[in-house]
């Protein structure tokens, strides 16, 4: 009579980023900011990367390749952004497709935030740092690239 084993299921995968975050970091920052409960260290929540087309709002082809790069550098689909306002002096009427964006939470989001700050910013020419005053009044912080060849998806 053959016995069964019991064979234990494949741990859950956790980004590389989340995990140094959760066992080091975060003791760290609560240590650093003096916080009683560890539920008010600061965390990321999520992340979005947005493509704004600009005059190239009309031309299909152009809208096209962003999606497909930006597809590629974020392994989600992005979806289209539209105006919300009509503006005369940008020739923009409601309704039109003015940009695509994904919005990355959980492991991707550690996942590409691992990447952002350990593949694509060393990599950028001339890179002095992030600065610290592109945070708004609610914690959000803003980054943008002209280049986005720096990414080694593409």
């Amino acid at each position: 009579m053959a016995t069964k084993t019991a064979t234990k299921p494949a741990a859950p995968y956790v980004a590389r980023l989340k995990d140094l975050y959760n066992t080091q970091y975060a003791a760290e920052l609560q240590k650093e900011l003096g916080l009683a409960n560890p539920h008010l260290v600061p965390r990321l929540e999520k992340i979005v990367v947005n493509v704004g087309l600009g005059r190239a709002k009309d031309d299909k082809k152009i809208l096209a390749t962003a999606s497909n790069t930006l597809r590629k550098i974020t392994g989600q689909e992005p979806i289209d952004t539209i105006a919300k306002l009509s503006i005369a002096g940008f020739k923009l009427r409601e309704g039109n497709k003015i940009g695509i964006k994904v919005t990355l939470r959980g492991n991707r989001m550690y996942e590409f935030a691992d990447r952002l700050i350990n593949i694509v910013l060393p990599r950028l020419r001339d890179f002095h740092g992030v600065k610290a005053g592109a945070f708004d009044k609610s914690g959000n912080y803003s980054i943008g690239f002209v280049d986005q060849s720096v990414f080694p998806e593409l």
